[in-house]
Parts: C-alpha cells; structure tokens; sequence
C-alpha cells in the first residue's frame, strides 16, 4: 500500500515542531524513509510541500534542511496572527453550523471548569482544540489552512506560558462565542482581536541562542532526538 505523502508531510512537521528534527540540520531522503517506513516517493513530496510552508529549505551541496527562522520572522508570525485570527472569527459568526456552536461551548465549559481547578496541561490542548475548531467554523478553506499553518509555525518558534488569570483567557473565549452564536461579526472580530492582542505577551521565543548577534555551533547532518514517529496512515490532517 502507498502511504499518502500528506501523511508523511505530517509525521515530519511534527518531528519538527517538536524538535525532534533540530534546525538547521539536514533531512536526506533516504534518512526520513527509514525513520517513517515509507519509500523515498512520498518523502520527496513531502519536503516539497514542507519548503512551501517554510519549514525546510533547500541548500546548495547540502540539500533540505530544518529552516532556521530569525527572530524578526518569528515576530512577523505573531503579527498575521492577530490579523488573521479575528478574520475567522468574524467568518464563523456569518457562516458557523450548529455543530461548530455545540463543540466551542462545549470546550469553554470544560476550560472554564479546568481553569478553577488550576489544571494546566489540560488548559493547553482545550486552548488549541478551541481556536481550531473557531478556525473550522469560519468554513473558508484557504483561511483555515493559513491558520492551521500559523498555529504549527507559531508552536515551532514559541514557547507559551500559561495566562496568570486562566480564567479570565476562558470568560474572552466564552465571549467570542457568544458573539457567534449571535452572528455579531464585528463584535467576534473585535473580541477575537483583543484576545490575541492579550495572549501574544505570553509567547516566548525558543532558541534564544539563535537570536541576531548570537552564534550557536552548526548542527550536525541528520542529527535527531531520540524518539521514533510512525507515520498515521489513517489521517489526512495537516
């Protein structure tokens, strides 16, 4: 059976967002098809598809490697995110199903319940469930896949911290949704807009060795971390 090269495009995004594929090293063909027991066809798409994203580039006598973004690049992120994001959400109040509305209200009573009983990690993954699924309700695909892409380079280059007030993150996020619900485009788009305004002192850049002005020693070819990925045959998500 051929493995879709979208399902290895997502295995390697994912080594790479995790950092189980550092930056700046290099990821050979032949490498990659080991790790993920594929043939070196679906590989090659894959890093294709991954370079468009600026996740891999292509070097001369070396061939494609992790990206190494600066940090100005990573502090452009940040600033399509709070153009983009409120965007979507003033597309979900016009276009969102009843099935979008059951699912965000849903995930605000359970991070509003995990906020007060101070449960971090599970804040995290329900943070993440609910921009995605706002980004879903927007029911613009090419707006979803900007925002998809976002999320994954945003999660490459920052680290997060946790709102003080976990709370008061989950009563925006309830208010956003409630302006849905309402079909108030404008009011999701300006509570959208406060909310990711709010949340972007939060982000810490990783890697502050690479930093302008600051050296790190090259990395050496193909040097990964010690975890094994298998590739999920079964879904189609990027």
């Amino acid at each position: 059976m051929r493995i879709p090269a979208h399902s290895v495009c997502t295995a390697i995004r994912d080594d790479i967002v995790s950092g189980v594929f550092e930056r700046g090293s290099r990821l050979t063909e032949e490498l990659l098809a080991r790790r993920y027991g594929v043939s070196r066809v679906p590989v090659r798409e894959a890093l294709r598809t991954l370079e468009s994203e600026g996740f891999v580039v292509t070097r001369r006598h070396a061939g494609a490697c992790v990206a190494e973004p600066t940090a100005q690049e990573a502090a452009d992120l940040l600033e399509v995110r709070m153009l983009l994001e409120p965007l979507g959400a003033a597309r979900a109040a016009q276009r969102r199903t009843e099935a979008h509305l059951k699912v965000l209200r849903g995930l605000v009573r359970l991070g509003q319940e995990r906020a007060r009983r101070g449960e971090g990690e599970d804040l995290r993954s329900l943070g993440s469930w609910f921009h995605e699924t706002l980004a879903q309700a927007s029911r613009s695909p090419g707006l979803i896949a900007l925002l998809t892409q976002l999320r994954h380079k945003i999660a490459w280059m920052y680290a997060v911290e946790q709102p003080a007030r976990p709370a008061d993150s989950w009563a925006e996020h309830g208010a956003i949704v409630d302006a849905v619900a309402r079909g108030d485009a404008e009011r999701a788009r300006a509570l959208a807009a406060q909310h990711a305004e709010r949340t972007t002192a939060a982000h810490r850049l990783r890697c502050a060795d690479r930093l302008p002005g600051r050296e790190a020693a090259p990395p050496a070819p193909g040097r990964v971390r010690t975890s094994q990925h298998v590739v999920n045959t079964a879904s189609g998500r990027h």
